[in-house]
């Protein structure tokens, strides 16, 4: 296999219970009980391991009301991968839960966005409506990082190994960042939270925690470009990629499932 071609995979490790209308801006008229999904993603390839986004832990699931189903460390292991072993951390954005578990991955280097650094740590933290989805105990354990040396800053388009590349989105995080991958199916883009659910990409529809309704639209636009097509990106949040991507290996369906294979529907 050449070695810009990569396998991709996602964990689901929590979820959470919700009314659809809390899903999208203006509310949505068949207002029913649905549920979102939480997920790290797995990138395994000749350069090593990338892990993108960290998710979140037990405490951090009470004081925000969420239901953890299995530990993001579990999740890995099930891919025999030991998060001690892990090489490099792409961070999406530093909403609190894409960017928990800050002690998992000692020996990883973290990517991450000049804008969204300057984001979580600047001005915009003054206003409470910006800061909610952020944790100070995750901007506290970024910016030691950085002191320790263990951060990689990124400014819009970037390489970071054969056939992975991050892509400034912005939107639903001032400096959010997609993952391009090129896999043996095609261009596989984790949009993590460029677009949370399908129904926002395919409706044209946003997510109501956003710095930027515009971007965020414009952001879709990109993400499908960088997709080999509209069955190339996942959501960030959406539980139906458990149903559309075959389970990594038997065993793991609805917690670990592969997306750098043909998807089941």
């Amino acid at each position: 296999m050449s070695d810009d071609i990569h396998e991709v995979f996602a964990v689901r490790y929590a979820s959470h219970a919700r009314m659809r209308s809390e899903n999208y801006v203006f509310g949505d008229p068949h207002d029913e009980m649905t549920s979102i999904a939480y997920y790290v993603w797995v990138i395994k390839g000749a350069h090593g391991t990338f892990v993108v986004d960290t998710g979140f832990d037990e405490k951090a699931a009470r004081e925000r009301g969420r239901k953890i189903i299995k530990p993001v460390g579990d999740g890995l292991k099930a891919l025999g991968i030991e998060p001690d072993h892990v090489d490099h951390v792409i961070a999406t954005h530093m909403h609190w839960d894409h960017a928990g578990n800050y002690d998992l991955f000692p020996n990883a280097r973290y990517h991450i966005q000049d804008t969204e650094m300057a984001y979580a740590t600047g001005r915009c933290m003054c206003h409470e409506m910006l800061r909610k989805p952020f944790s100070e105990d995750d901007v506290h354990a970024m910016v030691k990082k950085v002191f320790a040396y263990r951060c990689e800053f990124h400014d819009g388009t970037d390489e970071l190994a054969p056939g992975i590349t991050v892509h400034k989105i912005g939107g639903h995080s001032k400096g959010l960042q997609s993952v391009r991958v090129k896999t043996r199916r095609g261009y596989v883009v984790v949009a993590s939270d460029g677009c949370h659910l399908y129904s926002h990409m395919d409706e044209g529809r946003v997510f109501p925690i956003t710095y930027s309704v515009g971007d965020t639209l414009e952001g879709y636009r990109t993400i499908l470009k960088l997709a080999s097509s509209r069955h190339h990106f996942v959501p960030g949040h959406d539980p139906e990629v458990m149903n559309i991507y075959p389970a990594a290996k038997p065993g793991l369906e609805g917690w670990v499932a592969r997306l750098d294979v043909e998807p089941k529907v």
